[in-house]
Order: C-alpha cells, then structure tokens, then sequence
C-alpha cells in the first residue's frame, strides 16, 4: 500500500493509543506523515571521547569505560543513585534522579556511555545517562549520523520520546526503498541535482554520511519553498487578470496638493508613485506592498495616491491597526488637505472631504458619516478594523490602503475587500523593512514599491547604550534636553511590576521621573487607559504642554512630534529589533539632532549584546531586518509567524535558506511561464500535490 494512503495506527511499534496522540499533537495520520516528521539534530554516534577531552561546548558523547562504584542517598521519590564511570584514565560522575530502580549496574563490565556533559563544583557529571553493556550494542549504535525528533509532553507520557519516534520510523525506511511517487519532475530534480524523494526520505532520518544527510534536507527544503513559490505565483498570475477600476487620470486635486507641498518629494516618493499609477490605470487590481522606513513619507504617498482615485470618481480608505494610528493619519491628512480645501473654496475647484471612524465614533456620529460613505460625499475614509463593520457601505471603493498589515487578521482583510464587486486597488503598506528572502515568500504574490530615502534635512538619530547604573547621567542629558526646549519619550516594556521578570514598570518609572524632575510635567499613556484619556495624554505632549511622556509600546506606530528629540527606552534588553528600530523612529522628525538612549542591565546574553550592537551601528532598517531575520528567524518576526505563507514550513529556514529560495522561485516561475494553469500533463504531478497541501492547510492566500 502506498505509504501516503497507510493509517498510522497500523503502523509498527504504534497501536491506537499512540495513534491518537500522535494526530493530535503532530498532525501524523498516514505512515508518509510520519516520515515527514524531520529530525532537529543529528548526534555523530561513530565519535569516541575520553573524560580529559569533554568540554562545556559539548553536547552529546559517548565513552567506553567501567562503573567501579555506586551508591542511593535519600529515599522514596527524593532518592537518587550516584555512580563512578571510569574510562581507564579518568572518571566522572553519573547521577539519576528519577527511575532509580530500574537503572541495573555491574561491576567489571565494559559500557558504553552515552548523554551530555554538565559541569558541577569543577568536575563533569551526567545526568540521567543512557548506560548499554558492551555485549549489547549492535553497529547502528555507534555507526553514523543518530537523528532526534520533537516531541510534546503528552507525546512522552505514552512512550513517545525521541528514541520511540526513530524506531517507528526505521521500521518504515524497508517499504519507503520500494519507491513513492516523487513530488518534483524529473528535469527539476535533474536540472538543479536534486536527491528523489525515496533517497531524500531515507537519508534525512538514516543517512550514510554527513554529505547525504545535507543534501537530502537541501532536496526537502527545495520542495517546500518550490510549492510555496508556485502557489504564490500561481495566485499573482490569477490576480493580474483581475478586473480592476481604471484610474487614469492624473486630475485637479493631486495636482493641486503637489503644488501646495511645502517641501518637494523625495526621489523615491515620485517613483512608487509612478509605479502604482501605473497599476491603477492597467485596467487590472492591483495589489501592491509599500515599504519605507519609519519617517520616508509613507503616509504623504498614500494621500496622493487616494487622490488620484478621487480625481476619477472612486472613494478611497486607510485602515490603521490602532485607533492612535488612524487619529495620526486623519489629523496629519487633514493638515496636508487644509491648502487644497482653502482653495477650493474660492476658486470651485473640487474639495476632499475626509471622515474618521473608529471604535470611538458615536451612534450620533455615524449616522452622517454611513451616509455620506453610501452617496459618495465623503472621499477619503480613514479608520480601524471599524472599516470592516457590515453596516459600512460604500457607494464606489476604488483604493484600499492597509498600514501596518501584519497586525490585521487575513480574514479582517477579506472583509473588507468583498465590499465591492469588483475587488478594489490594495496598496499595503510597512514600515518594517522585510529583508528579500522573506518578502519573495510572505509577500511573493504582491509586487513591491520601497521608499529607500528619508527627505532632505533629516539628521540620523544616534543611538547611545548606557547600562542602568549610569541612570544619573542618562537624566542629567535628559535635562540639557528639555532646557533646550525639547521634549522626552521614555519607554517601558510593561505596566504593572513583575517579579518574576524583574523590570521596572511603567507606574514605578513615571514615580521616579517625576521625582527626578519635578519642574517639568509628565504624561503617561499605556494600552489599557480608555481611549479618551490616552488621547487626552498625548495631546498634552503634542501641544508641548508636558515635557515628557512615559507609555508602553503604544506609541510605537503613528505618533508624530517633531520637537522629541530624545527616546529612552528603559530595559532595552526585552525588545526585539524590529520593535526597537520604530520606537527610535518616534524621533528625528525635527531639525534638530536627536538621540535614542537603550538602557539595560550590565549582564546581556551573547544575542541581546548582538541587538543592542546592531541597533548602535545603523539606522538603515534594511540592515536591521536582515540582522533581525538572522537572529531570531521567521517564526519569531513580528508579523511574519507563517501567517503570509500558503503552506507551513518544517524543514526550510528562512533566515539561512535564502538560496534555496530564490531557486525554488526561478523554478516555479519557469514552469508557470509555460503553463500557467499547469494543465500539461508534465506538470499535473504539481497541480495534484498543490492540491493536497490546500487540503492540508486552508489557503487564506487569496487576500493581500
């Protein structure tokens, strides 16, 4: 029987029980599943070692030698058994503390050790090592490459454990050489030397050597990138044959708003303004991502490209993930459209009428304003995931602009793009900068505009990394600061203390702010205030009535006073790059020089050194991404947790695979260029498996 169609429960050393939990917790169903389940490691098993040789980077190894004593201390479940291993030179300790009756020793026998090191009062211990008498250790016990799997806790509890995983998997292997239906055609494989499936399977759980172990997870990973790829690009085809609203025209208010700029655009502005006109008039949607730095004039981009659908009859939306966000951008669109507004007043030419709608937007208030959107008065509608509501109803939604998209839900997204019949222009849009890999596979379907350059006349923030014992200098800058007529965010991971993280809260650091300069006044704004007082709070700070402002991670996105010039944030240690890069870029969005000051403890990890290192060095947020990526990987960006992808990823890495990436994509975009619908039959083997691994996983992939 095909090994895709064998139930797991019927596989040996498994049994219903196992089978159970096996779906539960891994998703296994058929033996083809099962041998889908990758090991994370490999422990090199044809290496001895000596005690004197045994280093604290070690990780597993394994020695021949004797047990020349033991003994128990304690009783009942508090009893552990202690022993001597003695590899003829040297010894070491042995300790179990757990199962102690059922560990067996003998003296004058020779054992093969093995377990992992640990270091305890100067001298190399083993705990709960695995002990087999040398008469009992068959050749595959000390031959190769040993794999190990991930298991869960409910996994263990019926026998489950890594060493269980391998033994149901190599009873497998036999019917696996038989041969399975390869996933990938025989010129892919040929063109680009990749393993077949038999071979890959076989030698990623048992391989023969270290070089067939790499080149089979190579061959794995190449097929999930590629199917990845292909569904991606097979859905940007799709889409380019989209109908969308022809928007033409470069009309009366684009040009009148350009013209009242009192700056001119950058370089940039003007180029991804040009290439998404060029989307709006090809009669096709367009679905396009938008990156630029904090401060490159993202938000001034996307108010003229809502007027040049405003200039050919259509309505246009911003949707905003905080309601601080949306009120940034309708406060900050209000002011640019003032000019405009004013002019048309006296001279006919026509006027945007912009409305905001949040959670906060009154029944009394709404009324108008759904009506307005239904008539076609209002323009430009700026807004949360109120945006989304049923009762918001549109009379001609031309352009969806969704900022900061991975902090919306696919299905929230849907729901506002099914408003129409036609399926409007969607223009997404970040400020966190995606390094290329990542973007060719989490945004692979949309094309890509980057506003690579800030405006004239900004200086770069400077960032300083001060440790927490040098706080007096830190406040003794902040206060040369604030006489100078500048204003202060100071940043705090949480709200209320936590021992067991041991940070200083937000409520304890405004105390001692305010403590520490009590001439100046201080706001505090954090998440869980209502939003009338937060909005009060900041407004405060806006309007320069306080000098300081103390929050959360709230005022991360959207907050814009350009007299800030200084960013402490306060156990710089718990933000991960991303975050750190926009909270520095709350600042430098004045004239003057202004500074980002990352206060940790003095005791940092090697990869928390590396963050803090990165974020000193640069203020390009390309380089932060990459680093980031390479730090933490994928499933760790804000964002990016696979929620972009079509299928999961088990085997390929992002962050290290970058590579593979690219070629899997040059592979699928050759055979889609040939055969869009892949209805040769050459390529049906993809259609077919495209179709299982939908099956698999629910593709949301069809919205931005």
């Amino acid at each position: 029987m095909d090994l895709s169609y064998r139930d797991i429960t019927y596989c040996k050393n498994v049994g219903a029980k196992r089978a159970d939990i096996l779906r539960s917790e891994l998703g296994v169903h058929t033996a083809m599943d099962m041998l889908r389940q990758y090991p994370y490691k490999y422990i090199d098993r044809s290496k001895f070692y000596h005690i004197a040789e045994l280093d604290d980077e070690d990780t597993y190894v394994q020695i021949i030698g004797e047990v020349t004593e033991w003994h128990t201390i304690g009783i009942g479940k508090a009893q552990r058994l202690s022993a001597m291993f003695n590899d003829g030179m040297h010894q070491c300790e042995l300790v179990w503390f757990k199962g102690v009756q059922y560990v067996k020793l003998q003296k004058g026998i020779k054992y093969l050790l093995f377990g992992k090191p640990s270091r305890f009062d100067h001298r190399f211990n083993f705990v709960h090592p695995e002990l087999t008498p040398w008469s009992k250790v068959t050749p595959e016990m000390t031959q190769g490459l040993e794999p190990y799997y991930n298991t869960t806790d409910k996994m263990k509890r019926v026998g489950l454990n890594s060493k269980a995983m391998r033994i149901i998997i190599a009873d497998l292997i036999p019917d696996l050489r038989q041969g399975v239906p390869d996933t990938i055609g025989a010129d892919v494989l040929q063109q680009y030397k990749l393993m077949s499936l038999t071979e890959a399977l076989t030698n990623v759980h048992f391989p023969r050597d270290r070089f067939a172990m790499q080149n089979a997870r190579a061959r794995l990973k190449f097929e999930e990138l590629f199917y990845i790829q292909l569904q991606i690009l097979r859905q940007m085809k799709r889409r380019e044959q989209n109908t969308g609203y022809l928007i033409p025209t470069v009309g009366t208010r684009f040009h009148s708003l350009y013209r009242a700029l009192p700056f001119p655009l950058t370089e940039a502005q003007k180029r991804v303004i040009r290439e998404i006109h060029e989307d709006l008039k090809s009669g096709h949607q367009m679905n396009r991502l938008l990156q630029g730095d904090v401060g490159s004039g993202k938000t001034l981009v996307a108010l003229l490209c809502c007027l040049l659908a405003n200039d050919n009859g259509y309505q246009a939306c911003i949707m905003a993930p905080t309601e601080i966000l949306a009120n940034q951008h309708y406060e900050t669109l209000k002011a640019f459209l003032a000019p405009l507004n004013k002019l048309s007043a006296v001279s006919h030419q026509p006027s945007v009428n912009i409305a905001l709608l949040t959670g906060s937007t009154t029944k009394k208030q709404r009324v108008p304003l759904h009506d307005g959107l239904r008539n076609g008065q209002i323009d430009i509608l700026i807004g949360t995931h109120a945006l989304i509501e049923d009762e918001v109803q549109w009379k001609n939604l031309g352009l969806v602009i969704v900022d900061e998209q991975h902090r919306f839900g696919v299905a929230q997204r849907a729901k506002l793009w099914n408003k129409n019949q036609i399926p409007p222009h969607v223009l997404v849009m970040t400020a966190t900068p995606i390094p290329r890999t990542l973007a060719m596979t989490v945004y692979g379907d949309l094309h890509v505009s980057i506003i690579d350059e800030l405006p004239p006349g900004r200086k770069p923030v400077q960032t300083i990394h001060y440790s927490i014992e040098r706080r007096a200098q830190v406040y003794s800058f902040l206060r040369q600061q604030i006489e100078q007529g500048r204003q202060i965010y100071v940043v705090y991971p949480l709200i209320k203390e936590n021992e067991k993280l041991d940070l200083q809260d937000l409520q304890n650091g405004f105390n001692e702010l305010c403590e520490a300069f009590p001439e100046y006044r201080i706001s505090m704004v954090h998440g869980q205030m209502k939003a009338a007082d937060k909005d009060l709070q900041m407004q405060r700070f806006q309007s320069g009535e306080t000098q300081i402002l103390v929050a959360t991670t709230v005022i991360e996105v959207g907050v814009n006073v350009p007299n800030a010039s200084v960013m402490v944030i306060q156990n710089a240690e718990r933000f991960g790059l991303s975050q750190l890069h926009q909270l520095r870029g709350r600042v430098g969005r004045g004239a003057d020089q202004s500074y980002c000051l990352l206060l940790t403890r003095n005791e940092l990890t090697k990869e928390t050194r590396q963050r803090i290192d990165t974020m000193v060095a640069t203020n390009d947020g390309f380089r932060i991404a990459e680093a980031d990526l390479q730090l933490r990987g994928p499933g760790n960006l804000e964002g990016t947790q696979q929620s972009g992808l079509p299928f999961d990823l088990h085997i390929a890495n992002l962050s290290t695979d970058g590579r593979l990436v690219e070629l899997a994509r040059q592979a699928a975009m050759t055979i889609l260029e040939k055969d869009p619908l892949l209805e040769d039959e050459f390529n049906r083997i993809y259609k077919n498996r495209l179709d299982i691994l939908r099956i698999e996983a629910y593709n949301w992939g069809e919205i931005s």
